[in-house]
């Protein structure tokens, strides 16, 4: 399905969700800035806003992705503004994620790393498999080039 661009001085507009806002769609939202900033306005939210956890931006930082700006906000705050493309990012089987009404709808599900235990060594390899199975996932489904159906030209 294909989003229709606003004139060429604006961006596609993209919505990230997931339930607290606080790893996995901070993730998106911060590495598809950094990948298309000329294509993209990305944004998050969650229904259970927690802030956003120390370590996604700890692993963002390790690869040079800026977290500036990046907060934790729930969703309602959005209510009233329009999105190309709404993603939520929960996992499978989760048992709340969050709806926000307009634009394409996407679902990629992603364990959330926040509830990883073990070791500090434990959990940060956690929010790096993460961080890196979202990078690869928006270099597919946003990449300017992405293959048909993919594509959100």
């Amino acid at each position: 399905m294909s989003v229709v661009r606003h004139p060429a001085e604006q961006k596609v507009r993209i919505l990230f969700l997931c339930r607290r806002n606080s790893a996995r769609s901070i993730l998106a939202e911060a590495l598809l800035r950094a990948r298309f900033p000329d294509r993209y306005d990305a944004e998050s939210a969650g229904i259970e806003p927690a802030g956003v956890h120390p370590l996604a931006v700890s692993v963002l930082d390790e690869i040079n992705v800026s977290t500036a700006g990046l907060r934790s906000k729930h969703v309602s705050s959005l209510t009233g503004r329009e999105f190309d493309v709404v993603a939520t990012v929960c996992g499978t089987g989760e048992p709340t994620c969050p709806f926000f009404p307009g634009g394409r709808q996407m679902h990629r599900a992603f364990d959330d790393p926040s509830s990883a235990v073990g070791s500090d060594d434990a959990r940060l390899a956690s929010f790096r498999r993460v961080r890196d199975e979202i990078d690869a996932w928006i270099r597919e489904a946003f990449a300017p080039d992405a293959s048909p159906g993919a594509s959100l030209d």
